[in-house]
């Protein structure tokens, strides 16, 4: 598949603008644009695990956006977390993807999403992800919020229970240390 799309926005002409503008000798245009080309082979053979890496600012969530979408915004509104994930799906189930994705504290499973730690409710959120919505499964900022060990962990789990269970999932990270782990396609 090609990737060749421009993202185009106006950029402000107030008066901070103008004094950035003087302080560093940068010509403020009318427009800002930036473009984005590339192949992106997700058509030309059966895969399982995606990934899109580069640096901070690099674009990776704009053509991840293109090629995918936007990302589904799950609700959390549960007594507990294991209480948000579908009704139609079994404890077995739940308690296989929670520990797939490292999330392995389980009395943190009995708590509302509000009250996990950020690294708890990136994991949970991975685990209702890859239960309740279609391939493929992408998600933003793959492994940001938690330690490097954990992510590390995490990767392998996920990778795998993927593999098994014949999904695709697609990962967006500025860390080039999921590589080696997640091992993508």
């Amino acid at each position: 598949m090609k990737i060749d799309f421009t993202l185009e926005c106006d950029v402000s002409q107030s008066s901070r603008v103008r004094q950035l503008e003087s302080m560093f000798d940068c010509p403020v245009e009318q427009k800002a644009r930036i473009r984005f080309q590339g192949e992106a082979p997700i058509d030309e053979q059966p895969w399982n695990i995606g990934l899109i890496v580069g640096p901070s600012g690099s674009g990776k969530s704009s053509v991840m956006r293109h090629l995918f979408g936007d990302s589904a915004e799950l609700k959390w509104s549960g007594a507990s977390v294991i209480d948000d994930f579908a009704s139609g799906l079994s404890m077995e189930a739940i308690s296989r993807i929670c520990q797939a994705v490292g999330f392995n504290t389980i009395p943190a499973w009995m708590r509302p999403f509000g009250v996990l730690s950020t690294g708890e409710r990136f994991r949970v959120d991975i685990a209702r992800r890859m239960l309740e919505l279609p391939d493929p499964v992408v998600v933003d900022e793959f492994t940001s919020v938690v330690d490097r060990q954990v992510a590390k962990i995490g990767r392998h789990a996920v990778q795998k229970w993927v593999r098994k269970n014949k999904r695709q999932f697609v990962a967006v990270t500025c860390h080039y240390d999921v590589i080696e782990w997640l091992q993508p396609d």
